[in-house]
């Protein structure tokens, strides 16, 4: 019987925590990405949906600062989503140049096949954990994000 002790040297990247998080990570993604490229959609629109979906109105500079990306990546996110009839735009009525955005219906019935992308991928990957460990992977992970004061929204 093999213990701890007894078990060779792990080799230096797997010592690494980093190691094991980039390993998972890339997987997850990687899938997730594929399936919502197979839908014409990228993490990107996915992404941006969600929020827009979550605050009705929502500005550019707002969606920039929460997505941690300039105003320009956002914008190409933004025109690609208009182009599909998912978002619209309005601008404020004290304020013409401020733009604000929405769902559309189409934008709307588009979301839940989205959200089963998402819920089967991470089924697929994490179905192996229990729902204790998933709650204790999700809160170790929010630990790890409130103490680096990580804000960026993942979109690749």
């Amino acid at each position: 019987m093999e213990t701890l002790t007894s078990r060779p040297p792990l080799p230096d990247l797997e010592r690494h925590l980093g190691y094991w998080l980039r390993q998972v990570s890339n997987h997850v993604s990687g899938e997730f990405k594929r399936a919502l490229q197979a839908q014409r959609v990228s993490v990107a629109e996915w992404v941006v949906l969600c929020h827009v979906q979550e605050r009705p109105g929502i500005t550019p500079g707002e969606l920039a600062d929460m997505l941690a990306l300039t105003r320009g990546a956002v914008s190409k996110v933004i025109d690609k989503l208009e182009a599909k009839s998912w978002i619209t735009c309005t601008t404020k009525p004290e304020d013409h140049r401020v733009r604000l955005f929405s769902l559309t219906q189409r934008g709307s019935r588009a979301l839940p096949k989205l959200r089963e992308i998402a819920d089967r991928n991470d089924e697929r990957f994490f179905a192996v954990l229990q729902a204790g460990e998933r709650a204790t992977l999700q809160l170790l992970l929010s630990k790890l994000i409130e103490h680096h004061e990580i804000g960026a929204v993942p979109i690749q």
